[in-house]
């Protein structure tokens, strides 16, 4: 399916030109992931410019389509919990594509944050190339160590420790060492799948009463157990429809105030140490009130603490549980740590995306984190209705960036260059950038792209100091 004219409206640099809206094929094919009821597919169409995220690979069509399918979600939600029928969802595709690079448009108080430490990136390493990530200290100072240099050692000592070793003896001695580099690989044929999803029993669930449509989530309890930009998308994106979301985070392991001041919005974040007895009870006391657990790390690392997913659904059978992982939930890598840079290095994006004289490239955002979150987002919310108007009980979720990767790479057809839609202009960033007071100083953002009718435009709440909210409920 191809998009078609809308009505004319809005913005000059947003004008809808279809007068009859219909989904692509990557928005179907992700709607039909997530179990969502075909029909609904002809409440989609998508407006504004066309040229907001170039790339060698089909990226904006996997942007677009994971936000029109957490779009429809919340519709399909609002729906349910205000009455009426299912809310036209219209997809601003210059929102999606300044919401897909959040984290550049960031600017605390005018100072730009920076992305990428010195010691992440590229390398040249002595057969071919590796991409370390080392944004955090203790990952920075682990992959130091593994290569024998000195702590405060520069980019340029990391440079000509690399260019000695091969890339793939880099990248498992400092898989062994807990440190982060991946070889660039060739395309990977191996395939991940987009989610997966399995109903856990029949449990009664809490009914949800009438909600005003642009907070179809109001008054579902979030437990937000994610880290970086995947995980931290998909909460920020239940609460900007209205939940309420509690970010949970180890004392011992401090994120970064720059990523929290982008992905913090409308959301509340403590510190509990579920090694120690008395933080634990305090977490089982908030889960034995939650709808909804989202977690990022990596297979079986929480397990210990109680949250494994059978031992959640035994304490908690009308749980959604929504899991996260970067390399997929099954294979020789499946508990791996990882982030988007080294995914895309290490299946093969990098290479596809590399320069004539042979440096592996990057996609123009962090697409696969932006992604996976936006259907991690739409599955919680698809579940949330599944479990009121069809089957009751739980469900879990599961997804890696992995698995959005190999959609990217395999599942859409890259299509024909997008021409400009008829009265829109060039993608401009300006139009979809906002400025909210906040804790941390004077914010500018990207807005929320999620669009159908009704819903809302600004998260009611800017971020909070990262990890200094009371860990209770609203």
């Amino acid at each position: 399916m191809t998009d078609r004219p809308m009505p004319s409206g809005g913005g000059p640099a947003d004008r809808p030109t279809a007068d009859r809206p219909t989904a692509d094929r990557p928005t179907a094919d992700a709607w039909a992931a997530l179990g969502g009821p075909a029909e609904l597919l002809d409440r989609v169409g998508f407006r504004g410019p066309r040229d907001g995220l170039p790339s060698g690979l089909p990226v904006r069509r996997l942007a677009r389509a994971t936000v029109a399918a957490c779009s429809l979600a919340a519709a399909e939600l609002a729906a349910h919990r205000a009455g009426g029928p299912v809310p036209a969802v219209r997809v601003d595709e210059g929102a999606v594509a300044a919401a897909f690079v959040s984290e550049r448009h960031l600017a605390i108080d005018g100072r730009m944050p920076v992305s990428f430490a010195p010691h992440s990136g590229f390398w040249r390493t002595a057969d071919g190339w590796v991409r370390t990530h080392a944004n955090y200290p203790h990952h920075r100072d682990r992959l130091l160590a593994v290569l024998d240099l000195a702590p405060d050692a520069g980019a340029d000592q990391l440079a000509e420790a690399l260019g000695k070793l091969p890339a793939e003896q880099v990248q498992e001695r400092a898989y062994a060492a807990g440190a982060l580099a991946v070889a660039v690989a060739p395309v990977s044929a191996a395939m991940h799948p987009l989610v997966e999803r399995r109903e856990t029993g029949a449990a009664p669930v809490r009914p949800l009463g009438a909600a005003p449509v642009d907070r179809p989530a109001a008054g579902i309890r979030v437990l937000d157990l994610t880290r970086v930009i995947a995980g931290p998308v998909a909460t920020r994106t239940l609460a900007l429809l209205g939940a309420d979301v509690l970010r949970i985070d180890s004392p011992r392991l401090p994120e970064a105030e720059d990523a929290h001041a982008d992905t913090g919005f409308g959301k509340r974040s403590t510190r509990l140490d579920l090694a120690d007895p008395a933080d634990l009870a305090v977490f089982e006391g908030l889960l034995d009130t939650a709808d909804v657990v989202v977690t990022g790390y990596r297979p079986g690392s929480l397990d210990a603490h109680g949250l494994a997913a059978d031992a959640l659904f035994a304490r908690r059978p009308d749980l959604v549980l929504a899991q996260l992982c970067a390399w997929g939930w099954t294979g020789p890598w499946a508990g791996r740590r990882g982030f988007d840079s080294l995914v895309q290095a290490g299946v093969g994006i990098a290479a596809h995306e590399a320069a004539p004289d042979g440096r592996p490239g990057v996609l123009p955002a962090q697409a696969l984190d932006h992604g996976t979150g936006y259907l991690l987002a739409a599955a919680v919310l698809r579940a949330l209705t599944d479990q009121r108007t069809d089957r009751p009980g739980g469900r879990h979720l599961r997804f890696s960036l992995a698995g959005t990767a190999s959609w990217l790479l395999h599942g859409i057809e890259p299509g024909p260059t997008a021409a400009p839609r008829p009265g829109a202009e060039p993608y401009d960033p300006t139009y979809r950038l906002t400025e909210t007071d906040s804790a941390y100083g004077r914010l500018r953002h990207a807005l929320p792209p999620i669009g159908y009718e009704g819903a809302p435009v600004d998260w009611a709440r800017p971020p909070g100091r990262w990890g200094t909210d009371a860990p209770v409920w609203h």
